[in-house]
């Protein structure tokens, strides 16, 4: 079954574009000509992924990604912007996007490599032990909960993936290119900070209390430390 893409972009042109791209790529697609036309669709329509433009009239991408992520709708985004100013990803990437691309596209191969990298990574499946932990840290694939000294730890999907990824190798210095490639599927050269940036979001609601167990390993990577390092 093909899996459905919502275009929320104002220029017909880019829809069209867009459109044409990934249903050459296997996918279905619905568009709309801004975020409140997506959120009236997304009343009857549940697609596997949103591709969200920031500059739209009425709401922008920030406000419309912003307002679903509010109503605990977790659909995975891609952003699509002019801007390619650090502040703007990183406040899109904070609000809840999975990736952000900026215009013009080096080519609408890589967004497609994109699309797939982010579908792949929301995807996932855990086919190891149903329980991983490391010093106050515990994680449940089961109930896909996550505690720190019994007390929940609310995370995102992409934040929940990214840890399970650093229990499974604790005490390994993994490599910005591996995580890349395990949480979000990216393959492909990509000069991407989203590994920095949901680091610290990990890092902002698990190191308390004095604990302090994700590393930096400059020019290499990160390390979650085990309990007797």
């Amino acid at each position: 079954m093909s899996q459905l893409i919502m275009i929320i972009d104002d220029e017909v042109g880019v829809r069209e574009v867009l459109a044409d791209a990934f249903k050459l790529a296997g996918f279905e697609t619905v568009v709309a000509a801004d975020a409140m036309v997506a959120l009236t669709l997304l009343r009857t329509t549940k697609p596997d992924l949103l591709v969200v433009d920031i500059n739209m009239p009425m709401m922008d991408g920030f406000e419309f990604i912003e307002r679903i992520r509010s109503t605990g709708d977790n659909t995975p985004a891609l952003m699509l912007s002019a801007r390619g100013d650090r502040a703007d990803i990183t406040r899109g990437l904070t609000l809840g996007a999975d990736d952000y691309v900026t215009k013009p596209w080096r080519g609408l191969e890589e967004l497609v490599l994109r699309v797939r990298a982010i579908l792949r990574r929301t995807q996932f499946t855990v086919t190891s032990d149903s329980s991983l932990s490391s010093g106050p840290i515990k994680l449940d694939n089961d109930s896909h909960q996550v505690t720190f000294n019994g007390e929940v730890v609310e995370l995102s999907p992409t934040e929940f993936r990214l840890l399970h990824v650093l229990l499974e190798s604790k005490g390994r210095v993994l490599t910005k290119t591996y995580l890349l490639d395990e949480v979000w599927g990216i393959t492909f050269e990509s000069e991407s900070t989203v590994v920095d940036t949901y680091i610290s979001y990990l890092r902002k609601k698990l190191h308390r209390d004095g604990y302090e167990g994700i590393k930096t390993i400059r020019g290499v990577g990160f390390q979650l430390l085990t309990e007797k390092s």
